[in-house]
This record gives C-alpha cells, structure tokens and sequence, in this order.
C-alpha cells in the first residue's frame, strides 16, 4: 500500500508551478471538489443504509435520485460540486448544509477581515484578489450580521463578584445620526480579576461624556453581579467619582496620573514641557505621601508666577491622586494610569480610521465588537506581579476578598 508521501508525489508529478497547486484550476481545487462529492456520496449512504447499486436498498423506501449542481464559495474561490440527492427529499448533507452557500470557515475569514478594519468593500475586493471569489458589499453585511445577538448576550452577561481594580474610559466615535455626523462618546469599562486578568465588561454609546451616564454605566455593572471594585481609575471628568461612590461607596477612586499630566502640560509652551514633566514626575514618583506634598510645594514655588493654574489643579484633584502613596510598587504601578484601557482605545482607533462615519450605531457596535473580542485573545497573562499585589489587597481591604 502506498504511503501517504508517495500518494502526493504521485499526485504532483505533472504540477510544476504554484499555479498549477493554487491557481484557479488548479490541485488544491479539485481535490476539494472529489473530497467534498466523496464526503456527500458517503453520507448519504449512511442516511440510505445500503451501499449504490446493493440489493439490499431494493423496495426499502428510499434510495439515490441522481445529482444536483451547486455553487459555493471558499478560500479555494468558487467551486461547482456535485450534491446527492434521494427520492423521499429527506438528505441533508452535513459538510455542506442545505440552504448554504459558503464552506466552513469563509465566514469566520470575512469576520476576521472586518474585525481588523476592513470595510466591505475592501472585503470584497481582498477576497477576490487572493481566492478569486466575487463576493456582494451586501453578503459581507450579512455575515458580519450574525454577531448581533452574540453582542446582545455579551453586553448582558452575568459578572464577577468583585473587581479589585477597574479602568473606565471613553473613545469617541464618528457616527451617522439624524442626518449628520457627530462624535459620539463610547464608554468602556475594563475589569481585572481575581486572577489578575483583564477582561472587558461592556460598551456603551450616548451623545457626550458625563458623570450622568457614568452613573447608568456603574448602575448597569451592579445589576450584572458587580457587589464590590476594591480601586477605580478614571480621567479627572468632573462628576465622575461621585457618580462611582453612589453605588459602590467603598470603591477608592485613582485619578489617572497620565492624564493629569498631560492637562498640566496643556499649559506649558513647547520649550518648557520637558522641564515641567520632569517637576511633576518628583511629585507622583515620590515613595511616602509625606514627601510627595513637599514635592508639589516646592512646584508651585517654581512655576506660580508664570503657570499658577496648574499647582491649582493638582491641589484641588489632591485627595482623588493621594490613594496611590497608600500601596506598595506592585499595586502603584497597576491604578497610577488607566494605560490599561488608553491602549485599547488606541487599538480602537486603529481599526476605525478607516471609516470617515458610521451609518448608525448597530454598525459601530458591530465592529467595536469584534475589533475588542480580537483584541482581548491577546490578554492571557495576569499583571505582573499580580500574585505580590493580591496579598497586598488582602490586608488592605481585609473582610472585603472573597471566599474561595
């Protein structure tokens, strides 16, 4: 019996150039077209019971009535195959369902494609330069469809208990609406688990970003199973602690160095910024509180006269930044900044720019979707040093861990 090596060799004998394996007539295609009809012929058999031309399938009720053409779409281009068929109607192929028109796994190609940006269109034209397959802008639309009630069960899927840290944000998003294009907000709300992993817990959309909506969003985690966040790290929108303290009361809120930083720079002409940075650096670096206060003193003596605003903003900002000097290096370096979810915006981004708008928010919804499912494949890993800093938080917040 030939092996499995001799069998190809056989095969490709006559096959010298790539296009003879890949191209349109080529092995690869045909060899899908025999394996499918096999696949198909053998499966009717089992749905028969007998074997083509056995006498056992004599008057037993059913039996083969011939073929009909079907045309399907794959990685292999398109593709006409030969389907069974019976004279009681009653076989459905398996391989290739009735009704389908797509092999397994071109869809997930074209979910795949979008996810990372692509428009339909660029779908479109990608797929029939590579596989040779003339797809619709309106087939696409339709397959990237499917993920719209998976959104809806993700958005409304039960959460964990408790979240030691969790990062909120907004990105915004152009968006076709009442016949304009505005800016829309999109809030994320990202959570680190008990395990140290981070995990986005949903999405959602309104006109602005307010501490109003920030309140519906926290009030939305609750009722999906959220009773306790140990820290929240937010951007310093006026409001928004508070909207956090109305329903987790315990939850220490971290204003987001990152961002204080850059707001104090806002004011800071081009050839000072680097001098600047480096001042505000001695004051949120500091090792003891104590210290990080005489630091900001000694700010506000330098840079008064000429910058006076923004010693002002850190001191009036002072007891939503000071929660950091209360935690050991492991835990600081997890709550000083929200880069956690200022990198996935940034990867949202990405994936948006090549859209001038959306046409509704059922279109951004859809991407963004995909665009956070791909990017979160990535997140295996916990935070460093996740270990050190879980038993740090287990004397900080002691009657607050939960239960294994």
């Amino acid at each position: 019996m030939a092996t499995t090596d001799e069998l190809l060799d056989a095969l490709m004998k006559d096959y010298k150039k790539p296009e003879d394996l890949i191209g349109e007539n080529g092995l690869l295609k045909q060899l899908t077209k025999k394996l499918l009809e096999r696949a198909m012929q053998a499966e009717i058999t089992e749905h028969l019971g007998y074997e083509k031309n056995a006498p056992s399938g004599k008057n037993s009720g059913n039996s083969r009535n011939g073929i009909y053409k079907k045309s399907i779409k794959g990685e292999f281009g398109n593709l006409d195959v030969a389907v069974p068929r019976d004279r009681n109607a009653s076989f459905e192929p398996i391989i290739l369902p009735k009704g389908e028109s797509r092999f397994t796994g071109f869809d997930d190609k074209i979910i795949s494609m979008y996810a990372r940006g692509m428009t339909t269109r660029d779908i479109q034209a990608h797929l029939e330069e590579i596989y040779g397959v003339e797809v619709s802008p309106t087939l696409v639309s339709q397959v990237t469809e499917a993920v719209t009630d998976e959104i809806k069960l993700w958005q409304n899927r039960p959460l964990d208990d408790v979240y030691p840290i969790m990062y909120l944000d907004a990105v915004r998003v152009k968006v076709r609406h009442d016949g304009r294009v505005i800016n829309k907000a999109v809030y994320l709300a990202i959570g680190v688990t008990m395990n140290g992993v981070k995990e986005v817990l949903g999405m959602w959309t309104a006109e602005t970003e307010g501490a109003k909506f920030w309140l519906q969003v926290v009030t939305e985690l609750k009722n999906r199973g959220v009773k306790d966040i140990f820290i929240a790290c937010v951007d310093g929108l006026k409001g928004f602690p508070e909207a956090i303290e109305a329903v987790f009361p315990q939850t220490q809120i971290q204003l987001c160095i990152v961002h204080m930083v850059r707001h104090s720079l806002n004011y800071v002409s081009w050839k000072q910024r680097k001098e600047a940075a480096a001042d505000l650096k001695t004051i949120y670096q500091a090792p003891t509180l104590e210290l990080a206060e005489t630091n900001l003193d000694a700010f506000a003596a330098k840079w008064d006269a000429t910058h006076p605003t923004i010693a002002k903003s850190w001191r009036n900002n002072w007891e939503r930044i000071i929660p950091l000097f209360s935690y050991p290096p492991d835990i600081r370096k997890a709550i000083y900044t929200t880069n956690a979810i200022e990198s996935l915006n940034m990867s949202l981004r990405k994936v948006t720019k090549n859209r001038g708008s959306f046409p509704n928010d059922d279109a951004m919804f859809k991407l963004l979707y995909l665009a956070l499912k791909n990017i979160s494949k990535k997140w295996t890993m916990p935070i460093k040093h996740w270990k050190s800093a879980l038993n740090q938080f287990s004397i900080i917040f002691e009657g607050r861990m939960p239960t294994l």
